[in-house]
């Protein structure tokens, strides 16, 4: 028996005030974040959902 599972796969954006906010703190720093969208995965034909949050990369950490 075979299932065949579709992945849905959603972009997020970024809300621009929040963007906004980090990059005016990170300037003071004088560094330059790298901004990565989120996303959320769905498997269609059920109830289950994946939510992977937007990430900021400052130097190199990852908030």
């Amino acid at each position: 028996m075979v299932f065949e599972m579709e992945i849905i796969k959603q972009e997020l954006q970024f809300e621009e005030s929040q963007k906004q906010r980090l990059e005016f703190i990170c300037e003071f720093s004088k560094v330059t974040p790298k901004f990565v969208n989120g996303s959320i995965k769905k498997i269609e034909k059920t109830n289950i959902s994946y939510i992977e949050p937007h990430r900021v990369i400052i130097k190199i950490l990852l908030f």
